[in-house]
């Protein structure tokens, strides 16, 4: 099993495996979101929204029943010549000024839930009184004309009356069953005095009508209330993400000051200690070499020699935290050149080799010939190369071999490969060598424990050059570390420039 980390970005080295969701927040915007989904019929909240919803559609549409009634008398008049259809004409409208005077108030005042009832009870008794000039046109007789073209004309008449008022009231509760039911009682008493085919008919559609208009009406103001519902918890929801997206973005900024100024602190702090750790390296160095004269006491020389040993160890302590730092906190420079990375690694192998030599570990090289220069940083690919082959060598058991590899990627960049027979990392502990301070349990057991710092600078440093980083391992196996640079970052030879004048010299180019 093989684990690829490759990385996108210098700025930090961070687990982002743990969430950092703020709880409370979390909370309510579940909630909402389960308020949302089990949305389901109409919540007593809603009528006021409703019943402003009617206000403004009564107002906006307040000349479409005196339209219906002029045309309805006028039409009465041009069949029948009935001049007292005027006279029901006033009255129908004057009926529908006491609404639209009732709507009008309601929309100059604050309406609130506890004045919703009232205001609804009040425009229900202005459908009550609409209903009676209704009940009155149905009571109008003719006696000059034919009884059942008369009876077509007036339930005709209703019917157009009665979807105009399903369509004006649909967001009151009940308004068309209070608008005519006045005129479903005055037909049928009308029925009983006089019981013809006509009138009987006509008032078995009007009723049928009404039961129909009012069930429909019933369910488009349920669906209304719905959709309503929905709205407000959507807005309550967004609301909600709003409030967790401002509060996830100010703990982002306060976590990126405070990596920051952490990284900062380390980095002075690093700068502050190396100071005065050169001056004990030195005379450490001194007095166990014995420059100025011999140490009489012999515990005193070995002694000085323990205080060399652990302060170069501190020393490169504070250098790894010093260069991880710098890279945290960007400002991690490359100083750019024309470099071979194969000569990089053979410096590097000999560097080591001193080491290997000591646990009787045999270093092979397998480097592809003819590999043209890279444009990177010396220095960093140096301590890239030098880390990771420092982890093979003291990983690596005695007797064990290490191969170094060098050559071109499929995608035409440069690598470096290092592969020890080593006792391998579990697949498990590979997220956590790869982070900052991190150690895997072989590690921890080993001998020669380091500060973990080794591998996130390989990490950052390969990631200022767009590179990448993969790290393979198996237990008991060994582990492989690629380090990678893109082929943008290779030198290609140029051809000779010609000595014509009209062609301009060509600089070098990335691949």
């Amino acid at each position: 099993m093989s684990t690829g980390v490759s990385t996108s970005t210098d700025k930090i080295i961070v687990d982002k495996s743990r969430s950092h969701r703020n709880k409370a927040v979390s909370r309510a915007v579940r909630a909402t979101r389960e308020r949302l989904q089990t949305a389901t019929g109409l919540s007593p909240g809603f009528e006021r929204e409703m019943l402003q919803l009617h206000i403004a559609s009564t107002v906006q549409s307040a000349l479409a029943v005196p339209i219906v009634v002029v045309l309805i008398a006028a039409g009465g008049i041009y069949l029948t010549g009935e001049i007292g259809l005027i006279a029901w004409a006033v009255l129908a409208l004057s009926m529908h000024a006491l609404g639209m005077i009732v709507a009008r108030r309601a929309r100059g005042r604050e309406i609130t839930a506890e004045t919703v009832r009232r205001w609804q009870r009040r425009f229900l008794i202005a459908q009550v009184f609409m209903g009676f000039a209704w009940a009155a046109f149905a009571l109008q007789s003719c006696g000059q004309c034919g009884g059942v073209t008369f009876d077509f004309y007036k339930g005709t008449a209703l019917l157009v009356a009665l979807a105009a008022t399903a369509m004006s009231t649909l967001m009151l509760r009940h308004a068309v069953l209070y608008a005519f039911t006045p005129t479903i009682v005055a037909l049928s008493i009308s029925a009983a005095l006089r019981p013809d085919s006509a009138t009987i008919g006509t008032v078995g559609i009007i009723a049928s009508a009404m039961v129909f208009l009012v069930f429909m009406t019933h369910r488009l103001r349920h669906t209304s209330a719905q959709l309503l519902s929905s709205q407000s918890e959507k807005d309550d929801l967004i609301a909600e993400l709003e409030v967790a997206k401002s509060m996830s973005d100010e703990a982002r900024r306060r976590a990126e000051e405070a990596n920051l100024a952490k990284s900062r602190f380390l980095a002075s702090m690093s700068h502050e200690l190396r100071t005065p750790l050169n001056a004990i390296l030195g005379f450490s160095e001194v007095m166990s070499t014995e420059v100025l004269g011999p140490l009489n006491n012999p515990v005193y020389k070995e002694y000085t020699s323990d205080i060399h040993r652990s302060g170069q160890h501190l020393l490169n302590l504070i250098n790894e935290i010093l260069d991880l730092s710098r890279i945290e906190a960007g400002k991690y420079d490359l100083s750019e050149d024309s470099v071979h990375l194969v000569d990089i690694a053979e410096d590097c192998i000999g560097m080591v080799q001193l080491r290997a030599r000591a646990k009787n570990i045999t270093i092979a090289e397998q480097v592809e010939a003819g590999m043209p220069a890279v444009w990177a940083d010396e220095k960093a690919l140096r301590q890239v190369i030098l880390n990771l082959l420092s982890n093979a060598v003291k990983f690596t058991s005695q007797g064990g071999e290490i191969i170094v590899k060098a050559g071109w990627t499929a995608g035409g960049g440069q690598y470096v490969s290092i592969k020890d027979n080593g006792p391998g990392i579990p697949e498990e502990e590979i997220p956590i060598v790869l982070s900052a301070f991190g150690q895997g349990s072989i590690a921890i057991k080993s001998a020669e424990q380091g500060t973990g710092l080794g591998l996130p600078i390989v990490q950052a440093i390969l990631a200022k050059h767009n590179g990448e980083f993969i790290l393979k391992s198996k237990l008991r196996e060994g582990t492989e570390a690629i380090a990678i640079l893109p082929a943008k970052r290779v030198l290609q030879s140029l051809p000779a420039v010609s000595d014509t004048p009209a062609v301009a010299p060509r600089k070098k180019s990335f691949a």
